[in-house]
């Protein structure tokens, strides 16, 4: 019996250095890691200032304002928010620098621009993926391909799932040349007259095959976009809501999805008089505007400030910056604490391929593991099985055709007001433990979606209620967990100076599992039945529990140093603490115990200066 006022401690194995790097090149990456984290740490305010007067004369910044707003700039980059202790601020320019904490969301409305369209870009993506959702029940019989064999079954998952195949290997390989040729805006630009031309396209097809082209060619629309918008408000928007803002590319995508299922509902009763399936023509070519509406206005944005340094053209970045914020101060500031992180990555020149660093390096490799395991979960947990195919599924449980469209939007209402709290709880509970929390529960959604099946067709209201039941309960526990949770783990696991690298391969890795899931459906609901299918992705869901458990650290809150450490800590020993939790939990949770949780790892502030390397 567990004696009063004592506390039980779960058995640890802390992680303790065993042994130094073997190479010079390996403690550099280290070292210029933990630089990253602040590239100004250790400066007095008097070399600041002289660094960022430097930087200002050198680069013909303006006036002697602005070169004054690039000293007091230097400085406020080191801590920005100790701005109250810098020498020379005026009061007007204290007020605005505190209102950055006291009102966030108080931006300049080129600011506020900006976040229009990276919402509105969001919202393109959603509807190009969507639109197919009901178009599908009436253009796979016009092109004969509707029928049960299994050539027609592959066909329509080939074609619904086309433009994810060309995401995949090459849509999404081409983010970086676009952004290096074009910049950002351009490549906003580009990409939305891609998916507005195959949106088009796609309304006026007649074969199978010409549409399949038509939805390989929206890739090339889809696969930059998504890593480019994400992009593009992180380096425009300022410190206090760049997380929130680019958090927003989930929702806004969700709320694109909400309106393609829409757009089907409202174009079904379209007549076809004299245009063979005028109403499905519709729903395809629908998607068309909001990335038409995005080409008109792209360029009345600002440029992005990082790419514009990227080109060495500074004052342009400097003017960008200004519009971007309330006062030159804060321009410089950001300006300046960008160009010494540009520094800082530049001088990682340590004689090894990009891609080859994402393997070679162990810290590096780990970060890859876990990102790709939260990037494959994020298909194979059966999302875009309910996503693309809804309608296809509500129809094989009796609905009529209008009301399977309805159910359709119901989910995708649920995707997008689910996905807004996402906002807050990513940050508060954490993404590891929102994917243990919600793997099982989307499972179990699963599992009752395609048990319901089997409740018999006499008993109509009951099975069509438990069926919409399983799916809406799907689409609740999945919008605040390993639907946002992926592209911001991947976003923060890689070092700076391979994290595009690691995020074109995250987001090629999810389109390519996208594309397998597409084109299998309509092939695994022949052969395994819809209990069965839907069963096969309940226990996929099961899987990624174990492989979040064991292969994927918490990131939460942690800096740059402090994740080069999270991701140092060997596989096995990973592993072997997951599997602790399990006991943590039962004898905390189940047989309410006092247990303190294990710390698996501690910062290495008593070895400072002395770098240590493990191996796998």
């Amino acid at each position: 019996m567990k004696q009063k006022g004592k506390v039980d401690v779960t058995p640890s194995e802390k992680f303790v250095p065993q042994r130094p790097f073997g190479t010079a090149a390996e403690r550099a990456r280290r070292n210029l890691n933990a630089k990253l984290s602040n590239p100004l740490a250790g400066f007095s305010h008097t070399e600041l200032r002289n660094q960022g007067r430097t930087f200002a004369e050198f680069h013909e910044m303006g006036d002697g304002s602005d070169i004054r707003a690039f000293e007091l700039g230097a400085v406020l980059a080191q801590s920005p928010e100790r701005y109250a202790n810098v020498a020379g601020l005026t009061s007007q320019e204290k007020q605005v620098l505190s209102r950055e904490f006291t009102h966030r969301w108080s931006q300049p409305w080129k600011m506020y621009g900006v976040i229009a369209l990276c919402s509105l870009s969001a919202a393109v993506q959603g509807m190009d993926e969507t639109v197919v959702n009901g178009a599908q029940i009436f253009y796979k019989y016009q092109f004969g391909i509707g029928d049960d064999s299994s050539r027609s079954t592959w066909l329509v998952g080939l074609v619904n799932s086309a433009p994810y195949l060309c995401c995949a290997f090459i849509g999404c390989w081409l983010t970086v040349p676009f952004n290096h040729w074009f910049g950002r805006r351009g490549t906003i630009f580009i990409t939305c007259c891609f998916s507005a031309i195959a949106c088009l396209w796609q309304g006026f097809v007649s074969t199978w095959w010409s549409m399949f082209i038509a939805r390989f060619i929206l890739g090339f629309g889809i696969g930059p976009k998504s890593a480019t918008v994400p992009m593009y408000a992180a380096e425009t928007a300022p410190p206090s809501i760049r997380g929130a803002l680019v958090m927003q590319w989930q929702m806004w995508t969700a709320f694109g999805l909400m309106i393609g299922y829409a757009a089907d509902l409202i174009f079904y009763n379209v007549e076809s008089s004299t245009i063979v399936g005028l109403n499905w023509r519709c729903m395809m070519a629908s998607a068309m505007f909001p990335a038409v509406v995005v080409c008109c206005f792209v360029f009345a944005c600002p440029e992005s400030p990082r790419w514009y340094m990227s080109q060495k053209q500074y004052y342009r970045a400097y003017q960008s910056m200004c519009t971007l914020r309330h006062h030159k101060i804060q321009a410089a500031r950001d300006l300046y604490y960008m160009h010494t992180l540009l520094e800082a990555e530049s001088s990682m020149k340590l004689g090894r391929n990009k891609l080859l660093e994402l393997i070679k390096v162990p810290r590096n490799r780990r970060a890859m593991l876990a990102s790709q395991t939260v990037m494959f979960m994020q298909q194979f947990c059966g999302v875009n099985v309910i996503a693309y195919y809804s309608s296809e599924i509500f129809l094989e449980a009796k609905f009529s055709p209008p009301a399977a469209l309805g159910a359709s939007l119901g989910w995708g209402v649920i995707n997008w007001l689910l996905a807004i709290p996402a906002i807050y709880t990513i940050d508060t509970f954490g993404r590891r433990n929102l994917l243990l929390l919600t793997f099982p529960l989307m499972s179990l959604a699963m599992f009752f979606t395609g048990f319901s099946f089997w409740i018999p067709e006499s008993s109509h209201n009951a099975r069509l209620g438990c069926i919409v039941l399983g799916t809406y309960l799907f689409g609740i526990v999945y919008s605040p967990g390993e639907g946002p949770v992926p592209f911001t783990y991947s976003a923060e696991a890689y070092p700076l100076y391979v994290r595009s690298y690691g995020m074109a391969l995250a987001t090629a890795t999810t389109w390519f599992f996208n594309f397998i899931l597409g084109v299998t459906w309509p092939s695994l609901l022949a052969a395994f039945t819809a209990q069965g299918a839907f069963a096969w992705y309940g226990s996929w869901c099961l899987v990624g529990w174990w492989l979040v458990l064991l292969f994927m650290p918490e990131t939460k809150g942690k800096t740059l140093e402090e994740l080069d450490q999270v991701f140092s800590v060997p596989t096995r020993f990973h592993a072997r603490y997951g599997l602790r939790q399990i006991g943590y939990f039962v004898r905390r949770y189940l047989l309410r115990r006092d247990v303190r949780p294990e710390v698996l790892y501690e910062r290495e502030e008593l070895a400072a200066d002395q770098d240590v390397g493990f191996n796998t």
